[in-house]
């Protein structure tokens, strides 16, 4: 086998691209007519760094790492070139040759969406595959056919095990967001996907890179070229990023609410909450002073409310939607005019992927963090990651601060614990004490048949005849 070093090395060596991709167009890169027809009906005619390094990598058939800020069109730097090679069926029991897989339910409909777009011109048939929802639609699709299927693991993996999906047909594996499959615990799910597939061409891409992603690079990508749109963890030039220091969370909720009255711009604003827990007390917190204007959107949401919930901020019915990381990564809400981070993200990676939300399609875009005291470390990291730091801006002087504490931001209290010792056993590990003087007794019942024989002299037994002498 192949050791870690020399596969990177060959790695970041295939990674050096010397093409100038300035004022290239879609039609420069040999893209068939219909994919550039159905681009130009989308509004796009020049292709990204990303979209214009992947294609033809892809094409190529090497595996490939694709690295890029969110917002850059990573989804069309992999749908693009694999929609390029795909082959129309030559049976009519259609089985998916591309198969795309994503962490969330959301992603899936997301995506497939975009597929739909691009594919308008071709005969190909998109397929959906997500837990939550019944699985006997799904079924019902899967036996009609699908040449492109896009697919959580755990969903993936159960219909597999139902006999219900093959992957025989398989000629590319795109995964979508794989640290964030790895976050989610599908590592298990993504090994047993790996090890029933044929032999394929591996895709991934994601903005950022973590040592679990590449450990499973390791393990199952073969010699993979490793191409880059932007330094990891770069601030995307689009995005004006700034911060407020605030001492509590409910002053952070009572900063908020004045950013929102007094800046009539805030028309499509993201917020990010640490957990679903601290979103549902936000939304409580703010919904009556903009009554019918605020969305909430977490985990613990139904499937169908989650995606109507975001449908209507997207649609601009809400004019801002609270919700966790769920949203952070992946989900295309277009003109995103501000992302407001209610807490420092622990993880850097993820404030790279919130405020990517913003900024997006050669827009401006706003991204405000509000700090406390115990997040200014969460901060560093961050900065550091950027190599950027944030512009803090002072608090307004008309802000109203709040002493009440959350939960969270209570002083714990840390007692003494106190250790009592259990008395060892006596050596031997008796289990009986012996006995007091006064209960030494012993039992000397004499039983009738030797009574007798002790007074008589021979044994006596009850209903014996007494013999005669002589007989």
């Amino acid at each position: 086998m192949t050791d870690t070093k020399s596969r990177t090395k060959l790695c970041l060596k295939s990674a050096t691209f010397a093409q100038n991709f300035d004022n290239m167009t879609f039609e420069d890169l040999g893209i068939k007519k219909q994919l550039v027809n159905a681009l130009t009906d989308l509004g796009y005619n020049t292709p990204t760094s990303i979209q214009a390094k992947a294609f033809s990598v892809v094409l190529s058939g090497k595996d490939m790492i694709g690295i890029a800020q969110t917002g850059t069109g990573k989804t069309f730097a992999y749908l693009l070139p694999s929609l390029q090679q795909l082959q129309f069926a030559k049976n009519n029991k259609m089985e998916p040759q591309l198969l795309i897989l994503v962490p969330t339910h959301e992603l899936v409909i997301q995506i497939g969406g975009e597929v739909e777009k691009l594919a308008k011109y071709m005969n190909f048939t998109v397929g959906g595959i997500y837990g939550g929802t019944n699985v006997n639609h799904q079924i019902t699709m899967l036996r009609e056919g699908v040449d492109i299927l896009v697919a959580t693991p755990g969903r993936l993996i159960d219909l597999i095990s139902k006999g219900e999906l093959r992957l025989k047909s398989i000629k590319k594996l795109v995964i979508d967001e794989v640290d964030e499959m790895l976050d989610l615990g599908f590592r298990f799910q993504l090994v047993r996907i790996f090890d029933v597939m044929p032999k394929r061409q591996n895709l991934m891409f994601s903005a950022t890179m973590t040592d679990k992603v590449q450990i499973l690079i390791d393990q199952f990508f073969n010699f993979p070229v490793t191409i880059e749109a932007a330094p990891m963890g770069t601030p995307l030039e689009n995005i004006e990023q700034s911060a407020y220091f605030v001492p509590n969370f409910n002053t952070k909720v009572n900063l908020l609410k004045q950013l929102l009255r007094e800046n009539a711009d805030m028309s499509k604003v993201l917020i990010f909450a640490a957990t679903k827990k601290l979103a549902d007390y936000l939304f409580e917190q703010i919904d009556a002073a903009f009554e019918g204007q605020i969305g909430v959107v977490h985990a613990n949401k139904a499937q169908n409310r989650r995606s109507d919930t975001v449908k209507l901020f997207h649609e601009g019915a809400y004019r801002a939607l609270i919700s966790t990381d769920l949203i952070a990564r992946g989900i295309d809400i277009s003109e995103v005019t501000h992302v407001i981070n209610m807490d420092t993200p622990s993880a850097p990676e993820d404030y790279i992927h919130r405020i990517g939300r913003t900024g997006r399609a050669d827009k401006k875009g706003i991204a405000i963090t509000f700090i406390t005291e115990a997040e200014k470390e969460y901060q560093a990291e961050i900065e550091a990651l950027m190599n950027f730091e944030i512009p803090i801006i002072p608090l307004p002087q008309n802000l109203e601060f709040s002493d009440t504490l959350i939960e969270d931001e209570m002083p714990k209290v840390h007692m003494k614990t106190i250790v009592i010792k259990i008395p060892k056993k006596e050596e031997g590990n008796a289990a009986f004490h012996e006995k007091s003087a006064k209960n030494m007794k012993v039992n000397n019942k004499i039983r009738r048949k030797e009574a007798m024989h002790i007074k008589y002299g021979k044994p006596q037994t009850r209903g014996m005849k007494p013999t005669k002498k002589g007989r």
